[in-house]
C-alpha cells in the first residue's frame, strides 16, 4: 500500500506542475465605459467584468481607471476638401486644451505613408500650430489604413499607458482590396493598431478627389472608417455623405471618452505563438456599456 500511495503521488506531482507552468499569459487593453440609455456611468469594479475567448471565461486581474501617461496623434487625409479648412481653429482649441502630460503629435496621410509635421510633444501650442489645410487631391485616396500602419511604426518606444488616434479621413481605399470585412488595406491597418494597443476614433472628412462624390465608394469609406474604429477600441464619427457643420461636437466626445478609460488586465489561454487573438469583454449586473478591441495580441507562452 505505501509503495502505491507514493506512486500516485509522483505521478501527479508533474501534471501540477506543468498546469502551474503555463496558465495562461497576461494582457492588458484600453477600454473605454459608455452609459447607457443617455445616464451616467455608475461605479464598475474589476468583480463587474468578464471576459470571453470563444465561450471560455477567462481570469480578469486588474482594472484600473487611467487618468495620463497618453499619446494622441492626429492624422489628417492630406485629400481632405477645402472645407476642412473650417475646422482648423477647433482643432487647435482641442489640441491646446489637452492635460498638460499628454503628449500629441500631428500628421498627414498621404499616398500610404504619413508625414508627421510634429513629433510627440507637451507642447501644445507648437502642436496646434502644426495643422495645415491638406495638399489637396495628389495621391488622394490611396490607403489612409497604409498611412496609419506607417504612422505606428514611425511611433516612438514609449511607457505611456495610452496610445490614441484621432484619424479625419474619407475612409475611401483607393487600392481596392474588394468591398467588405477583411479588406486586406484595411486589415493590415486594424491589425497595425490592435498588436500596438492604440485606440482609433475616426471622424468622417469628404475626400476631395474623383473618389470623393462617388456614392457607393463614400459609403464604403464610411464602412471602413466605421469597422477600424469598432476593431480597435474606438469610435467612428460622421454625419451623413457631406462635410460636418463642426467637428467640435465629435471632439467633445472624444474628451469625454478619454476621461472614462480604464486599462483592463486579464489572463489570456496561452499560445504557442504570438498573434492577434479574439476576445470579448462584458459588464454584469451593471448599468453600462463598454467599448473594448475585437482582438489583443497575446504572447506566446513561455
Amino acid at each position: 500500500m505505501p509503495a502505491a500511495i507514493v506512486c500516485i503521488a509522483a505521478t501527479a506531482i508533474p501534471m501540477n506542475a506543468r498546469q502551474q507552468a503555463a496558465p495562461g499569459t497576461p494582457v492588458s487593453v484600453v477600454v473605454t465605459l459608455e452609459p447607457r440609455r443617455e445616464k451616467s456611468i455608475p461605479a464598475v469594479e474589476q468583480q463587474d467584468i468578464t471576459v470571453y475567448q470563444g465561450n471560455e471565461k477567462r481570469p480578469v486581474t486588474g482594472f484600473k481607471p487611467l487618468q495620463g501617461s497618453m499619446q494622441l496623434m492626429i492624422l489628417i487625409d492630406d485629400s481632405a476638401r477645402g472645407s476642412f479648412g473650417t475646422e482648423i481653429n477647433g482643432l487647435k482649441q482641442f489640441v491646446n486644451a489637452l492635460p498638460a502630460d499628454t503628449e500629441a503629435a500631428v500628421g498627414y496621410m498621404r499616398n500610404g505613408y504619413t508625414q508627421v509635421v510634429h513629433n510627440f510633444s507637451k507642447d501644445h501650442s507648437a502642436v496646434a500650430n502644426s495643422i495645415r489645410l491638406p495638399m489637396g487631391p495628389g495621391g488622394a485616396d490611396v490607403s489612409p489604413y497604409e498611412s496609419l500602419a506607417d504612422a505606428i511604426k514611425k511611433w516612438p518606444k514609449t511607457e505611456a499607458e495610452r496610445k490614441e488616434v484621432i484619424m479625419i479621413s474619407s475612409g475611401i481605399e483607393g487600392l481596392g482590396g474588394g468591398f467588405y470585412r477583411d479588406n486586406p488595406y484595411v486589415t493590415s491597418g486594424i491589425n497595425a493598431a490592435v498588436k500596438a494597443g492604440v485606440v482609433v476614433y475616426t471622424i468622417y472628412s469628404p475626400s476631395v478627389g474623383h473618389y470623393g462624390h462617388s456614392l457607393w465608394r463614400t459609403t464604403w469609406g464610411q464602412n471602413f472608417l466605421s469597422e477600424l474604429s469598432d476593431a480597435t477600441g474606438g469610435e467612428s464619427y460622421m454625419i451623413g455623405f457631406g462635410s460636418p457643420v463642426s467637428f467640435q461636437p465629435f471632439l467633445d466626445q472624444i474628451r469625454e471618452h478619454q476621461k472614462n478609460q480604464y486599462l483592463l488586465t486579464f489572463v489570456a489561454k496561452p499560445e504557442q505563438k504570438s498573434g492577434l487573438q479574439p476576445f470579448r469583454v462584458a459588464i454584469e449586473n451593471k448599468d453600462a456599456s463598454i467599448a473594448a478591441p475585437d482582438k489583443v495580441y497575446v504572447k506566446a507562452s513561455l
